[in-house]
């Protein structure tokens, strides 16, 4: 990014805070005061869960100005640039490279502001050659061995779609380095449950998160620290889902 642009976004955002400090004290009393301490002082996540969910909320609804805000509080906290950027890149499977553009040229633009060298070391661990074997392995650790029959039992019009959610969703993004798979899973929970609509995959990454040790404690945690951010309706349809699932898996 230019320092001209960069100067440009840096100021709309500092502006715009500005503005509701006068317009509308009384609604930045509220959310900071039930968004920066009500709600954290009673989550169980740790902080840099806290902050992974939040940033990856914030990407699911489209909250860019305070996408903005957060990662600069995320970096002064000292959370992994590194992390923060995986969350970007994982993003785009989920929410589409539309909705992820703006936000990673604001994130860069933060990231340079705190002094950040860019571009980040590497993070990939496949080649063109292996992304779909990695990827597909990758699923069948988290989901199963159902994974290997939406392959081979797949109908036509399902195989290019198919042999993508191996090759790109995991083979390019999950089996990155930078996050681990229980932050990869509880990040995905974000994005779709901040989306709306998006319950049938819900449910499964609901399953995937329990697959990987995030219970239905951990993830009444998530749906509570991304709720400021995204509104009730979305966090109690969530809620309802966790514990649809949770009951399959306690009669398994």
């Amino acid at each position: 990014m230019n320092e001209k642009m960069s100067n440009r976004i840096s100021n709309l955002f500092q502006e715009a805070a500005n503005n509701l400090n006068k317009t509308d004290s009384e609604w930045v009393e509220i959310i900071t005061n039930f968004s920066l301490k009500e709600v954290p002082a009673a989550n169980k996540l740790t902080g840099k869960e806290q902050m992974l969910c939040i940033l990856s909320a914030l990407l699911g609804c489209q909250g860019l100005g305070e996408f903005y805000n957060r990662l600069h509080a995320a970096l002064e906290m000292g959370i992994d640039p590194v992390a923060i950027k995986e969350v970007l890149y994982q993003a785009t499977a989920y929410i589409g490279i539309g909705r992820v553009y703006d936000f990673l040229i604001a994130a860069n633009q933060v990231m340079e502001q705190h002094k950040i060298e860019l571009p980040l070391a590497p993070q990939s661990t496949t080649t063109a050659d292996t992304r779909f074997e990695k990827g597909l392995e990758k699923q069948v650790s988290l989901f199963g061995e159902g994974m290997i029959q939406r392959q081979t039992e797949t109908p036509p019009l399902r195989q290019n779609i198919n042999r993508w959610l191996a090759g790109n969703c995991f083979g390019d993004y999950y089996t990155r380095t930078g996050l681990n798979d229980q932050e990869r899973e509880m990040i995905t929970f974000c994005f779709l449950l901040a989306q709306g609509g998006c319950e049938n995959q819900l449910r499964g990454h609901t399953a995937g998160n329990f697959g990987v040790g995030n219970g239905k404690e951990k993830l009444y945690s998530v749906v509570e620290q991304c709720m400021p951010y995204i509104g009730y309706p979305r966090s109690l349809n969530a809620m309802n889902i966790i514990d649809e699932v949770a009951k399959k898996f306690e009669n398994q």
